[in-house]
């Protein structure tokens, strides 16, 4: 098996956990980066969900691709399925994604399945705010997580309108 690209579009970017050989900045078209997902445990309790990102349908995503040595490839993908898998609300995909050099290549991705009980569906920004605002699970308050997501984001210069939207908000909230 040859080497092989993990796209990622939210922590993953900046701690993957995985050994890789080369990052590059790229986009996957057909998905966008939302907080579509309920959490009931990290960031969030089953009476008191908050809402974690995942990859929906629509729109583009910019994000991280990491390519991996293919003799890595089960040490790597048993490592994500720990960490992406654990209720099955993600569904794990090859999908094609565009690197900043202009280079197609498949990724290993990680995006939300619609039919699971956790998806939320497609929240207005405020929405949004209003499930994360005072949302704490056994990883903290779900404002930390969005606040610091964006706080990446933008240091790693990627914009995220929708989702800056939504921290603009948590901070009046909060």
């Amino acid at each position: 098996m040859g080497d092989f690209w993990v796209f990622g579009y939210g922590s993953l970017m900046w701690r993957p956990g995985f050994a890789h050989v080369e990052t590059q900045r790229a986009r996957l078209h057909g998905y966008r980066r939302s907080l579509c997902i309920y959490s009931h445990v990290h960031r969030g309790t089953p009476q008191r969900p908050g809402l974690v990102l995942g990859l929906d349908r629509g729109g583009s995503c910019v994000g991280m691709a990491f390519r991996v040595p293919g003799d890595l490839q089960e040490e790597v993908v048993a490592y994500l399925r720990d960490r992406e898998m654990v209720t099955g609300v993600y569904r794990e995909t090859v999908l094609p994604i565009t690197l900043q050099n202009d280079d197609r290549v498949a990724a290993l991705c990680y995006v939300v399945d619609p039919l699971h009980a956790q998806y939320a569906g497609k929240l207005t920004p405020d929405k949004a705010a209003e499930v994360v605002a005072g949302a704490v699970g056994k990883s903290g308050p779900n404002e930390d997580y969005v606040i610091n997501t964006v706080e990446h984001l933008q240091a790693l210069r990627i914009s995220d309108f929708w989702l800056e939207s939504v921290a603009r908000t948590v901070k009046k909230t909060g």
